[in-house]
């Protein structure tokens, strides 16, 4: 595995670009959010989305797939945000929050006959400048890791990324970060949002 060291508010954008020129390939990559570090791929890309779910044991017809974007435009291309929505997340992105919303019809078929998606803007402008500069959103699910934080957490997801390396070629390694999971607030119904999982802020 390659790992690529990126440092926050220093953009290398050779290594985005590379990191880019790999999602278009349809590989996976681990890149950092604003809470813990994530695997990704290609949100439009079919086969790279079956190798995550292979990957994580993850059942798309039972599970939330979340997608990662790198602003509301991008979001509302792949959402279905209505007004009241829109302003519940304009007030906490970016920031530590899974949105979960009506897919819209520009999803691959791994998202058909569901219901909802899960939708990430974190406050992390690498992540966010990998999505813009895809011109699409990162299918994404956290690396977990219990009861570890700050550097014990960044460590453990080094050591970690290394079981991965049959799976995913490349790594982008941005330092330490919380290590704490991101709130889920499902905004399916907006009148009503509902928190399912707090997280490291509270909802505005």
């Amino acid at each position: 595995m390659k790992s690529l060291r990126i440092y926050p508010g220093n953009i290398n954008m050779r290594f985005i670009d590379e990191a880019v020129e790999a999602l278009e390939r349809g590989e996976l990559i681990i890149y950092p959010t604003d809470t813990l570090y994530a695997i990704g791929c290609d949100a439009t890309n079919q086969r790279a989305i079956e190798h995550v779910c292979r990957l994580k044991g993850i059942d798309p017809r039972k599970q939330h797939l979340a997608i990662m974007c790198a602003d509301m435009s991008q979001a509302a291309r792949f959402a279905r945000i209505d007004n009241r929505a829109f302003d519940i997340m304009r007030r906490n992105l970016p920031g530590p929050f899974t949105f979960i919303l009506p897919p819209s019809t520009t999803l691959p078929k791994a998202f058909k006959g569901r219901k909802e998606v899960g939708v990430r803007i974190p406050d992390d402008d690498i992540a966010r400048c990998l999505a813009e500069q895809l011109g699409r959103p990162l299918l994404t699910t956290s690396i977990l890791l219990d009861n570890l934080y700050g550097d014990d957490y960044h460590a453990a997801t080094m050591e970690l990324a290394d079981s991965y390396s049959a799976d995913i070629p490349l790594l982008i390694d941005s330092g330490t970060r919380e290590g704490i999971s991101s709130a889920i607030i499902d905004l399916m119904d907006s009148t009503n949002p509902t928190t399912l999982r707090e997280g490291p802020t509270p909802l505005t």
